[in-house]
Parts: structure tokens; sequence; C-alpha cells
């Protein structure tokens, strides 16, 4: 009876062991599965987390609050209308003042009208520290101002706004540069090249505004037109003292009015010949006939 007991106790924790092994082998099973597929996903998950990471890193760049600048950047620009005595000299004068002031000239035009009055159109670009005071010059050397037109451009809020796409982009690119450093796969390398041209080509583009906005900001354009006022007196030009040549074509005009004139008696008196002849015949008889009556008054 007791060795019965016993073969019962036996058997029945040979069942409880081969239970507890099936067990244990099936969740190992389990778990080796589970990890062959997270490291197959493993690539492509840290890819797509790479990108998400970029793209969470530049909204917040452009998200974050815009610092404003110091000073307000505004685009001063200037037309004056002037008249001046001497367009030659008023030239000088703005083209001194603009060196004096370290500014440029941009364009200078000038133009004569039909009364020989010069006018003239001159483009200049000034340090905006000096704007002002160019202007004042300006219109104190003119004879009068006909008109004064100033305008500007704040150009502060476009200028953050560039400057903080750029910071967003400049990390994009440093993390993109980073990426192609632990890049093994071709393919990646070359998704990563090609984002990061976009971003660099980009960059440049911010950059390049941002330059043009500094420049026009820095120096102020001043545009004036001036117009001589002087009083034109005729002169007389070296053309006009060719007295050679004048005496020549009076001469000419002298003998083609004696060779008309020569040849207006020639066909009067040959023309009219006949009447002449017979005329002359009536006059020598009346003057014989007078004649004789004084010499012989009795008769």
């Amino acid at each position: 009876m007791k060795k019965r007991c016993l073969n019962c106790l036996l058997a029945a924790f040979l069942l409880i062991f081969l239970g507890a092994c099936s067990s244990g082998s099936s969740e190992e099973s389990k778990s080796t599965n589970e990890m062959a597929k997270m490291d197959s996903t493993a690539g492509s998950n840290e890819i797509a987390m790479n990108q998400e990471e970029m793209s969470t890193s530049e909204d917040k760049a452009v998200d974050q609050p815009e610092k404003m600048l110091d000073e307000r950047m505004i685009i001063h620009r200037a037309n004056l209308d002037v008249r001046v005595k001497s367009l030659e000299k008023a030239q000088q004068n703005i083209e001194r003042k603009v060196k004096e002031y370290g500014g440029y000239v941009v364009e200078a035009n000038e133009y004569r009208d039909e009364n020989e009055l010069m006018s003239g159109h001159m483009i200049v670009r000034i340090p905006e520290k000096h704007f002002q005071a160019f202007l004042k010059n300006a219109e104190e050397a003119a004879a009068e101002v006909l008109s004064r037109n100033v305008s500007g451009q704040d150009v502060t809020e476009e200028y953050v706004d560039l400057e903080s796409r750029l910071r967003s982009k400049r990390a994009v690119e440093e993390r993109l540069l980073d990426f192609m450093k632990e890049a093994q796969k071709t393919e990646d390398l070359l998704k990563i090249s090609s984002d990061l041209a976009k971003v660099q080509e980009d960059i440049e583009v911010l950059v390049g505004k941002m330059k043009y906005l500094e420049n026009q900001t820095a120096f102020s354009t001043v545009e004036i037109f001036a117009n001589e006022s002087k009083v034109v007196i005729p002169g007389v030009g070296d053309g006009d003292l060719d007295t050679w040549e004048k005496t020549k074509k009076q001469l000419a005009v002298s003998l083609n009015f004696l060779l008309a004139t020569a040849s207006g008696v020639v066909v009067f008196f040959v023309g009219n010949l006949p009447i002449i002849l017979l005329l002359g015949l009536i006059g020598v008889g009346v003057y014989y006939l007078v004649r004789r009556k004084r010499k012989n008054p009795k008769e």
C-alpha cells in the first residue's frame, strides 16, 4: 500500500516538472520572437525618430518668440527736385559731399535742351547716419527746391523672421551632418545628402536676403533732379565767325547779280534793236532840223 502511494506521488511530481519545463520553453520562444521583431524594425524606427526630431527642432526654432533688434531697421529714400545756377558746379558739390560722407554715386546723367540749358539726374547712396545732413547740404546748395519727398520702410520684423529661419536651418544642417557620419547604408547616405543640399540652398537664400536688407538700411538712397535757371545769352561761336566763307559767298552773290544785270541789258538791246534803230534815226533827224533852224533863224 505504501509503495503504491509513493508511485502516485512520484508520478504527480513528474507531471508538474514536465509542465513547468514546457511553460518555460514557450515563454523563452515567445521572448526570442519579440526580440527579433524589435531588431528588424530598429533601423527604420531610428530614421523615423531622427526625421521627427529634426522636424520638431525646426518647429521649436520657428515657434520661439522673436527677439526684437536693439535698433529698428529702416530703409530711407529721398527724392529732390531743385533748380541750380550751374549744373556743373552743383554736381561737383554733390560728388564732394558724397565722398566726404563715405557714400558713392550710383548713376549720373546730363542733358541739354534747345535753349542750351542743362539738366541732370543723379542717384547716390549715403550712410544712414549722414542721411539728414546730406539732404540739408543738397537743399542749401540749390537756388530753389521745387519738391522734397522722404520715405522710410521698416524691415525689422522681416529681418528678425529671416534670422529665426536661418537659425533653424543651421540646426537642421548640423543634425543632418551628424546623421551622415552615422549612416552606413548607401541609400541612407543619398537621402541625407539630398536633404542636406536642399537645406544648404535655403540657407544661402536666407543669407542673401539678410545681406540685402543690411545694405539697404546701412545706406540710404537719394535721387536728385536738377535744372539750370540761369539766363542764356546767345554767343558767337567759331562757326559764326567764318569770315572767309562769308566773303566768298557774298562775292559770288555780287558776281551773279552783275552777270544777271548784264545779261538783261544785252537781251533788252538785242531784242529791241529795230525799234532802237528807228528811234535813233528819228532822233538824229530831229536833231539836225533843230540845229539847222538855230543857224538860220530867218528861214
